[in-house]
């Protein structure tokens, strides 16, 4: 009974947050209602037993990608007064999607593999259980192809970015480290014989 009000109670800020995402007009409290959302949806992931999946999206998103994107939000100056024109604007499309997607989640989810009769009576678990290990068991060996597929999309955006945002400047002085090794002593220090004043 304790686990269900539990669940119950993190599932419901979970969808009040991720709506909050995306109906606020601030960015900033955009992304800190995502860090929200992050939260509760590892506190629902630690009572299904993912403790490795809850703390990996909390190290992972929360600590690093949201500190990124509050950074990047915060550096940009963005008019917000044009961002709530564009609103009213956008606003039919946005409920077309939101209905497209609401739509094949109800398709996903009332299928026979989401159903009570298919669903196993909860195994406990031994102490050794460790559910990093099973994770890994299925990632690297049944989805092993399309782990690496999100690999290699993932280094072609890292790529990508980093091709976008490298521009050169003039004026701008660059380190060149071939030629910072071929550096010799004499090429460094000079030494300047003084005579002694008096």
């Amino acid at each position: 009974m304790l686990e269900s009000l539990i669940f119950y109670f993190f599932a419901f800020l979970t969808v009040i947050s991720a709506a909050s995402v995306v109906t606020v007009r601030n960015p900033v409290h955009a992304a800190l209602f995502l860090v929200l959302t992050f939260f509760t949806s590892a506190f629902i992931w630690m009572l299904l037993e993912a403790e490795f999946l809850a703390i990996s999206l909390v190290l992972v998103y929360v600590g690093a990608v949201m500190v990124l994107f509050l950074f990047v939000v915060m550096m940009l100056d963005i008019n917000i007064a044009r961002l709530r024109e564009g609103f009213i604007k956008f606003l039919p499309v946005g409920i077309a999607l939101a209905l497209v997607m609401f739509g094949l989640i109800y398709y996903v989810v009332s299928g026979d593999q989401f159903s009570l009769e298919s669903m196993a009576a909860p195994v406990a678990k031994t102490a050794e259980y460790s559910n990093t290990k099973e994770l890994g068991k299925v990632l690297y060996t049944e989805y092993v192809f399309a782990f690496e597929i999100a690999a290699v999309i993932l280094l072609v955006a890292i790529i990508a970015a980093i091709s976008l945002t490298l521009r050169r400047r003039p004026g701008t002085r660059y380190q060149n480290p071939s030629e910072q090794m071929k550096v010799q002593k004499q090429d460094r220090l000079r030494i300047i014989k003084m005579e002694a004043e008096k």
